[in-house]
């Protein structure tokens, strides 16, 4: 072993790099192999790396495009469970929207909820609708301060027929106390809604935008 070990140094030991073909055979094919894995790795580095990078762009922009396929096909097979969803929506917000009075009928429903009271023997000692309405998006609301004397059993019947009145009616803040001659005394706040007609719709989000748009620059100063 120690023989052969020596004669592979000494294959190596007085090589003349000037003169490569007097080499012998082992330092001929040790340096054949050298120069095929510099070719390569420069190769690799040159060429090759970058051709495998856009190999696995390709691949993944390959596995991206056929998620958006996948996709955009389950939407198209549920597109007409979509439509019936939002026509469904839409008549649901219409039978929402016919529960609320226009401005004309605010006043017949307020005696609606005078009406109510006194349907059950109530005494009004305070009705006092606010003195501005608070606007949203598409509708108005206005609270009524309420004081209505009389027993309980009244006063919650009078709270299950402001629920079955064909307009949205809230009782909101209810407290009870003890009154006179036996009777008991509720103050609340009945809040009740109308939707906005469509110039005030138009108005409300004209200033909307005027809120959101940056204010006018100065003039500057000759």
């Amino acid at each position: 072993m120690a023989m052969d070990l020596s004669k592979f140094a000494d294959d190596f030991k007085y090589l003349d790099p000037k003169d490569p073909g007097t080499w012998p055979a082992l330092p001929k094919l040790v340096a054949l192999i050298g120069i095929l894995a510099g070719i390569l790795v420069g190769a690799y580095f040159l060429d090759w790396q970058g051709q495998i990078e856009d190999l696995e762009k390709g691949k993944n922009e390959e596995t991206k495009l056929k998620d958006d396929y996948l996709a955009k096909k389950k939407q198209s097979i549920n597109l007409d469970l979509h439509k019936q969803q939002v026509r469904e929506i839409e008549q649901s917000f219409g039978a929402l929207l016919k529960q609320l009075p226009n401005r004309a009928q605010m006043d017949a429903l307020l005696v609606d909820i005078n009406q109510a009271g006194l349907g059950r023997g109530l005494q009004f000692d305070l009705f006092k609708p606010a003195a501005s309405e608070s606007t949203k998006e598409f509708y108005a609301e206005l609270p009524i301060q309420v004081r209505v004397v009389g027993n309980y059993h009244d006063m919650g019947a009078f709270a299950s027929d402001l629920g079955q009145l064909s307009r949205i009616v809230t009782l909101n803040d209810v407290t009870i106390s003890p009154g006179k001659d036996n009777q008991l005394q509720m103050d609340a706040t009945a809040r009740t809604f109308r939707y906005l007609d469509e110039e005030e719709v138009a108005a409300q989000r004209k200033a909307a935008k005027a809120a959101k748009a940056p204010p006018p620059k100065a003039a500057a100063k000759k």
